[in-house]
């Protein structure tokens, strides 16, 4: 004990003064160009890719200390997902580095224009505690790519995992360029109140409105992830084992319902619910067996403060009742069975709110068509998902309603397709990445015209005229009839 408080006062305080010299520092970094360069990036990207694949081991068992993550959930879904972002930035730099052609008008002839893709600077990445690998990475690789310098901040909520990348960060990247910085709210707090070019942050609607609060005294972009109550419609006809196995997928093979795009509540009809919740009841047992409490398939809650949550969401009086399989707890190992609820009241508190875990409300309709305005009726989720075989249905899911991303007839894999952007609409977040969209989300697009000297055209300069006016009109807003007519003199100033 004594040994460890030693170890605790040891440890640099990292207080507000510590921040700025920081960013100072990694500013002072990005002036110098260094990070510029397509060598700079490549080499750090591939370094990131050696620090994965060289601790793959060390990684998996943070993330079993943390959350008691499954080995397969922690390669597939942290892991390997990771690595691929590296390999398809390496694969693509070059041309996410290329200037973009753009075309010009009659306006500024002769002429030619491009855009140019320029770093933003320093960027400060706030990570989420769920996927604390991936989520305090990927971004990374993202701001690496465009040629920033990245300060990272893991969450606290995951230590084993923060302690970790700080190592590992340390060891495998340019420390001038690339930083990990460990701790809580009051480092969070000193980190905020610097000035950085662009932040992104991970996490709920709550500390997101803190963050955005604190870039704008900076007038600093903001990329939030944030979360929501990411509904599944369920219409009949429907393959229903397949539909029921890749729900249970989405849910509790997703860090056991703790994962922002994790399906929050199901819709479905009077009639098609009873065998929706058999089928539910049939696939979680041949998933997790009859005690899943027990089952090494699935994570833990995060910590006893969530567990404390997601009991008070459960034993609400207009909600405890409503219960179909499951509800057993288990406080010391933080451990919350699969449960299903049926029929549960609007006005609940479970349906108010994000739950971020293992429970599953199915909210019942008349028609399968009414649960698009019961969706709509809330607030944007970042996630929507639609089980069906009726065209019609699909066409009218994907036109009315809006989300941060939609599936039709599975659920979280538009998070594997790097082709697509990741991100929120309203309140579950702005900005998206993934692919080329994260290189994008911390890049400048910058304008770019050039000119010559031949063909000055007098037109433009005082002392202004009736003609001239008569064809600067038709040069900006007319085609070539116009011009004709403005040079003829046809046409009216």
């Amino acid at each position: 004990m004594a040994l460890e408080e030693e170890k605790q006062m040891a440890k640099p305080v990292f207080d507000e003064e510590a921040a700025s010299a920081l960013a100072k520092e990694l500013r002072a970094t990005f002036a110098s160009a260094k990070t510029r360069s397509y060598q700079w990036r490549e080499s750090q990207l591939k370094s990131l890719l050696k620090l994965i694949t060289s601790n793959e081991l060390a990684i998996v068992d943070a993330l079993r200390s943390d959350l008691s993550k499954p080995e397969l959930e922690s390669q597939v879904y942290e892991i390997s997902m990771l690595k691929n972002s590296c390999k398809l930035a390496l694969k693509e730099l070059r041309n996410w580095m290329k200037p973009e052609k753009a075309k010009t008008s009659l306006t500024t002839f002769p002429s030619s224009a491009e855009i140019v893709s320029e770093p933003l600077g320093v960027i400060l990445i706030i990570s989420a505690w769920n996927y604390p690998f991936l989520l305090s990475l990927d971004p990374v690789v993202g701001a690496i790519a465009a040629g920033n310098a990245v300060v990272l901040k893991p969450s606290e909520l995951a230590p084993a995992t923060s302690s970790l990348l700080a190592k590992l960060v340390g060891e495998y990247m340019d420390s001038s360029s690339i930083r990990v910085v460990e701790g809580a709210v009051a480092e969070t707090s000193a980190l905020l109140d610097q000035k950085w070019d662009k932040i992104c942050y991970t996490g709920n609607g709550r500390v997101g409105r803190i963050v955005m609060t604190s870039a704008a005294k900076h007038l600093t972009p903001v990329l939030l992830e944030l979360g929501g109550k990411s509904p599944v419609v369920v219409d009949s006809g429907i393959n229903l084992q397949v539909a029921t196995r890749r729900i249970i997928v989405g849910k509790w093979g997703c860090n056991n319902g703790q994962a922002c795009i994790a399906p929050d509540y199901i819709v479905t009809t009077k009639d098609f619910a009873p065998k929706l919740v058999d089928s539910l009841k049939r696939e979680l047992e041949n998933f997790y067996g009859k005690n899943p409490l027990e089952s090494k398939d699935l994570s833990r809650i995060v910590n006893l403060n969530h567990f404390a949550r997601l009991i008070k969401l459960l034993d609400e009086d207009k909600v405890s009742g409503k219960i179909v399989l499951g509800g057993e707890r288990d406080k010391t190992n933080l451990r919350i069975a699969p449960t299903i609820l049926l029929d549960v009241s609007w006005d609940s508190l479970i349906m108010n709110e994000e739950i971020f875990g293992p429970l599953l409300p199915i909210v019942t309709v008349d028609r399968v068509e009414e649960s698009f305005d019961l969706i709509n009726s809330g607030t944007k989720p970042l996630a929507a998902y639609l089980f069906t075989n009726n065209k019609k249905l699909k066409e009218h899911f994907v036109r009315t309603v809006s989300a941060g991303g939609l599936v039709v007839n599975d659920t979280t894999i538009h998070l594997a397709v790097p082709s697509l952007p990741f991100g929120g609409v309203g309140e579950s977040g702005m900005g998206a990445y993934h692919g080329k969209f994260s290189f994008d989300a911390f890049s400048h697009k910058k304008a770019v015209v050039y000119r010559g000297f031949a063909g000055d055209a007098s037109v433009r300069y005082p002392p202004y005229t009736k003609g001239k006016l008569r064809l600067l009109k038709a040069l900006i807003g007319g085609g070539i009839l116009s011009i004709i007519r403005a040079l003829f003199g046809w046409s009216k100033a």
